[in-house]
């Protein structure tokens, strides 16, 4: 039986798993009853678990058989400060917090995979199920590496996954080399001189100023950066000021960066500072700029990707999965532990319905035994009994 029809068995019973997660949503770096319910479930089903490594982060251990290569397979646990719009019975029950992008569906694979694989243990080797806190902007991958996660739980290879609205239910959608972007987030303070608003000949305007650096900034992909190297710089908010007739002291500029390499991220970052500043200087204001790298590109391993396509087509055959997926300017902070263990990051496909980060997003149940025996099945040819792998 492949692990696909034995995880449909359990079917119902991840669904209400995956339901009650998403009536309970928590924030990044709060995960405290989803992690207790996660160690729960792995400890029924014999697994070895540690609780609380980078914060609110679970990883349980599974050992079969004699071999020592092992496999790390991960899924996120946070939800995102949204108030739900969905009408449906296991509809948030914490104010302004919702279960907005799937982490809750993500979890619940890697539970419905470890329970086939901790019932079948048809491998050799180990497995390490991660359950990361604070995906979302919170550092939750770092917060785990620095926790020594890889020390701890050492990983031949590493693999994880997300939902993807738009793509039919049983459709896969892989690449090899840079699939999601790194990001930034940004803060750029223009400082000036106050003043009356019917006096502006006796301030330095920080809110004029502010202004024509947040034009200069679209100049950095277009004039700055190679053609050949895709790149996003927004500027998402513009603060200054509180009173309508007050020239303010400082104005803000805020916003984030994406970018498919480090050393292009590095260029914006150059880039951004030495427009700030100058145009500020240009007004007789200064400009100090805050950049922090929140998430690195997402690098799929060439090796690990056509492994991940391979146990997806055999699930589904070959013709459902996408092995050229166009890379995507939204980013995912797994790639952090790819820059250390060689992994792979695929989409599975979620149906029609709302992107992620809407407040009428949902996830749909139907994806969960794609996801899970998929986490399986790469454990299966990766840990194979006859030593040979994928």
């Amino acid at each position: 039986m492949s692990p696909l029809d034995a995880i449909r068995r359990d079917h119902a019973e991840l669904t209400a798993i995956r339901q009650d997660f998403h009536t309970h949503p928590e924030l990044g770096m709060a995960e405290h009853r989803t992690a207790e319910i996660v160690a729960r479930k792995l400890e029924s089903w014999g697994i070895e678990v540690h609780r609380g490594v980078g914060v609110t982060g679970v990883v349980g251990v599974l050992r079969n058989g004699t071999g020592n290569r092992a496999i790390g397979l991960r899924a996120d646990m946070d939800a995102l400060p949204i108030e739900e719009l969905n009408d449906v019975p296991y509809r948030s029950a914490t104010k302004g917090v919702m279960h907005a992008c799937g982490h809750d569906g993500h979890t619940t694979m890697l539970l419905g995979a470890a329970k086939y694989l901790a019932e079948t243990r048809n491998f050799d080797g180990i497995v390490h199920f991660i359950f990361q806190p604070g995906e979302e902007g919170c550092g939750g991958a770092l917060a785990m590496l620095a926790d020594r996660l890889f020390e701890r739980f050492p990983c031949d290879a590493i693999y994880g996954m997300h939902n993807r609205p738009g793509m039919a239910v049983g459709q896969y959608g892989i690449r090899s080399g840079a699939t999601a972007a790194g990001g930034a987030f940004f803060d750029i303070v223009v400082r000036g001189k106050g003043s009356h608003g019917a006096r502006p000949e006796v301030s330095i305007d920080p809110v004029l100023a502010a202004c024509h650096v947040t034009t200069a900034l679209q100049s950095i992909v277009s004039r700055t950066l190679s053609p050949r190297d895709p790149a996003v710089v927004s500027v998402t908010k513009v603060i200054g000021g509180e009173a309508y007739n007050v020239i303010p002291e400082t104005a803000t500029i805020s916003g984030t960066a994406r970018f498919f390499t480090r050393e292009v991220g590095e260029q914006i970052e150059d880039a951004m500072r030495r427009l700030a500043e100058g145009v500020a200087a240009g007004f007789g204001a200064t400009a100090t700029l805050d950049w922090r790298l929140i998430f690195a590109p997402t690098i799929n391993d060439a090796t690990q990707t056509e492994a991940y396509a391979e146990a997806a087509a055999e699930l589904v055959g070959a013709e459902k999965v996408a092995r050229d997926n166009p890379p995507g300017m939204g980013s995912e902070d797994f790639s952090f532990m790819m820059e250390k263990v060689p992994g792979a990051y695929i989409h599975v496909g979620n149906g029609p319905g709302a992107m992620p980060h809407n407040p009428h997003y949902q996830f749909n149940d139907e994806t969960i035994p794609y996801g899970a025996a998929l986490y399986a099945r790469v454990v299966e040819r990766g840990l194979s009994r006859d030593g040979q792998g994928a």
